[in-house]
């Protein structure tokens, strides 16, 4: 079976690294392809092999642009702890509470993202560092443990959710929002994928060998994104986050 399906993964790996790099998203591709070729297994046994190349290839995003973005890393350290610490607790919840109590939430709060990004036409086009004190400072926790939580929890558009964070509370533009959106996907997917390794067995021979072609298409994605700007990452964003948009709202609506 291995051989067989092998090229189709790959392929959607390296799409999946491409776009993920970028705006996040890249489960909309990598997810459905590991479904189409595993059917009959375990729901967490293929997420969780998804988690064995994403984590490779979000790392590797993180590598490419700390040669051309300057990392708040005094700032995003503590952040992404909390982020997986938080990343824990939502999968461990994930045994006790049935996702379909949350899922018609996510196209709703994606749709206002996308409602404000898209009305505030220069939004994220400029890099102006916000001071993180008072209510702003509490703001960005409750944003970062409650996003976190829903990675661990259930997943689709954590990276795009991260990226609005960023530019919206932190003042980041969309370019230094996507770097920093990598460095926290890092910590919430080896949260859950330390997790998933521990309750089921994975498919390590599919995931390693995606990992390779996701961290392909991740330093492409992350090249594309530093050449271009930030303004091309926000209209990426906007077309990913009209995908997600739809496909979680299918996904509602189907049960």
């Amino acid at each position: 079976m291995l051989t067989a399906t092998l090229p189709a993964v790959l392929t959607a790996a390296f799409g999946a690294g491409f776009i993920d790099a970028m705006v996040g998203g890249g489960g909309l591709i990598l997810v459905p392809a590991l479904l189409a070729v595993l059917p009959r297994e375990l729901p967490a046994a293929v997420l969780g092999t998804g988690k064995v190349a994403s984590i490779f290839g979000t790392a590797s995003a993180v590598a490419r642009y700390t040669r051309s973005v300057r990392i708040q890393w005094r700032l995003l350290l503590p952040a992404a702890t909390l982020a997986l610490v938080c990343s824990m607790i939502g999968a461990h919840a994930l045994t006790r509470i049935p996702v379909q109590t949350f899922r018609p939430l996510v196209p709703v709060v994606l749709t206002i993202v996308a409602a404000y990004t898209l009305i505030h036409r220069d939004f994220g086009e400029h890099h102006a560092p916000h001071a993180m004190t008072g209510g702003r400072w509490w703001l960005a926790v409750l944003m970062i443990a409650a996003t976190g939580f829903y990675d661990g929890f259930f997943g689709p558009g954590t990276g795009s959710f991260f990226m609005f964070m960023f530019v919206r509370v932190f003042g980041f533009d969309f370019l230094n929002a996507a770097a920093s959106a990598r460095l926290m996907n890092v910590a919430t997917n080896g949260a859950a994928l330390a997790l998933l390794a521990s309750r089921v067995e994975l498919f390590w021979m599919y995931g390693l060998s995606m990992a390779v072609c996701n961290v392909a298409g991740s330093l492409l994605g992350a090249r594309l994104a530093i050449r271009r700007g930030a303004r091309f990452v926000r209209l990426v964003f906007m077309v990913v986050v009209t995908a997600l948009i739809v496909k979680t709202a299918w996904d509602a609506v189907s049960g």
